[in-house]
């Protein structure tokens, strides 16, 4: 069982893993080029196991946690102990290409060098390493990482099946739940299918269908809500394969079939309007973004709890049941 974790990356997931691998019981290593990366690594960890105990989720004090967590500039020493190496740096190729090639040398020869990228495709990662490109493997985690399950484990041409078992035994050690990619595509399949869904809805705003508000409320407390309790496959077999195959055929041909991102993005930037933290971004925000932030991460965490409680009365009814 891999105990050592090495997180290559202090940013926001990068702590987020600290946080989540540490609540778990494993020894991390949060490695970054900056030293105020870590430094501001340590307050967002800080906030995250306050807010998670706010939530009913956990008990544990932030010392306890940060007790468990080296920080270090170092990346030679920082993975020299690893069991596994997880990286979460800027989504460009040639900067994973490096790292990979970096740590592959510092860490042990039967460490498990694991890529957080969100669809760079693993097989291009394994290329700039061939020594060890059987170590290579994708585990795409969605943030936050301490409240959202699922978790994309992602095999790559060269990946050994070994290594495969490996993360996958790690991912189920912090409570976890692998989505096994069998093939190497570009965006897996969390962001291909989000990007699915996104792209209709930039496309409906800008056939002036809907407005933006009406469409993210559609979206936000309509299908996600019902999303969040049973899966697409689930949804058609309840609806019935032949009335979804119905009204599939009628209305696939009107669905949005763009190949390049639509032009509402580009209008957005070009005004200043670029997200959260500008104020501004599809929508209008009259609150700082860490607020925004932790709202959404309060909601999530008061969802898992919800469903816990739920499946807790769940698996309590069945066992009476069963006695009875």
């Amino acid at each position: 069982m891999p105990r050592n974790v090495s997180v290559i990356g202090a940013g926001n997931m990068g702590g987020g893993f600290a946080v989540h691998f540490a609540l778990h019981g494993h020894d991390v290593t949060l490695v970054d080029h900056r030293e105020s990366n870590l430094n501001d690594a340590v307050a967002r960890i800080e906030d995250a196991v306050v807010q998670l105990n706010e939530g009913g989720l956990t008990g544990r004090p932030p010392e306890s946690v940060l007790d468990r967590i080296a920080l270090t500039t170092g990346q030679a020493d920082g993975v020299a102990d690893a069991d596994i190496v997880l990286e979460t740096v800027p989504e460009d190729l040639a900067i994973k290409r490096a790292v990979f090639e970096a740590v592959g040398e510092a860490a042990p020869d039967d460490a498990v060098l694991a890529s957080n990228t969100s669809g760079i495709p693993i097989t291009d990662i394994q290329s700039a390493v061939p020594d060890y490109a059987d170590r290579v493997v994708g585990c795409h985690w969605w943030f936050p990482p301490y409240l959202l399950e699922p978790v994309e484990i992602v095999r790559g041409s060269q990946t050994a099946d070994r290594t495969m078992d490996r993360i996958r035994e790690f991912v189920e050690s912090v409570d976890r739940r692998p989505i096994l990619v069998r093939k190497d595509v570009p965006g897996f399949v969390w962001n291909r299918i989000q990007n699915a869904v996104i792209r209709e809805c930039l496309h409906l705003v800008e056939e002036d269908v809907a407005s933006v508000e009406d469409i993210n409320a559609a979206v936000r407390d309509g299908y996600a809500r019902r999303t969040s309790v049973i899966g697409p496959f689930e949804t058609m077999d309840i609806a019935g394969v032949e009335q979804f195959r119905t009204v599939a055929d009628h209305l696939y041909p009107h669905l949005c079939t763009a190949e390049t991102v639509h032009e509402t993005c580009d209008e957005l930037l070009d005004e200043g309007r670029t997200g959260i933290d500008a104020g501004a971004g599809f929508l209008e925000y009259d609150e700082p973004g860490e607020a925004i932030v932790r709202r959404r991460d309060a909601r999530l965490s008061a969802l898992a709890d919800c469903f816990d409680s739920f499946d807790a009365a769940g698996a309590s009814d069945s066992a009476d049941s069963a006695a009875e």
